[in-house]
């Protein structure tokens, strides 16, 4: 049996440094949001704390320091990022509710799926998860610079990314939903025996 990598080792460091940022992100997005100033400030807190999500992995892989922390942390943090410029954006009147509401169902209906599971084992982002969160990232990036000040053609450009991404966000949740039962059926995770 080989042994875990520590745990504080630099890719969960920033995958820490993400959750530290999503309060970060909400007080310069919500502050003025009618500022252009803020909304590109916003913007680029958004795009170095998502930008960590592609490093942190890298690292990981690289070094060997994937860990259980990493495994299940890495997602949350991801969901709290995306979830929170979901819900600002809404909160400005520029994305519908229904659409962030939908997103965060599905986004913490896995994450809570994931926690449940954990007596059976880890369940790690797949491919279908990454590609969800590279979508909702872009159409996030799209969209937080303030899309009513932006030319029409990157409004229509904005508003494509954000359907696929809700599209692959649902999708991907029968995914996972199958793994759930796929990793239930082989039974509780023996490592800690």
């Amino acid at each position: 049996m080989t042994s875990q990598p520590s745990r504080l080792n630099a890719a969960n460091a920033l995958t820490v440094l993400r959750l530290v940022l999503v309060p970060v992100f909400a007080w310069v997005m919500l502050s003025h949001p009618d500022d252009v100033g803020w909304r590109l400030g916003s913007t680029i807190v958004f795009a170095i704390a998502i930008a960590t999500d592609a490093i942190d992995g890298r690292i990981a892989r690289k070094y060997n320091l994937i860990t259980d922390f990493g495994k299940l942390w890495d997602s949350i943090a991801d969901k709290a990022l995306t979830g929170m410029a979901f819900v600002g954006l809404s909160i400005v009147g520029e994305l519908p509710w229904w659409v962030t509401v939908l997103v965060l169902v599905r986004e913490w209906g896995i994450t809570w799926m994931r926690f449940a599971m954990l007596k059976y084992g880890v369940m790690a982002a797949n491919a279908g998860g990454k590609l969800k969160t590279v979508l909702q990232s872009v159409a996030l990036l799209l969209y937080l610079p303030g899309l009513p000040l932006m030319p029409s053609w990157l409004q229509w450009t904005a508003w494509i990314v954000m359907t696929a991404a809700v599209l692959v966000t649902l999708v991907t949740a029968v995914d996972y939903i199958r793994e759930a039962i796929a990793l239930r059926r082989r039974g509780p995770d023996d490592r800690g025996k």
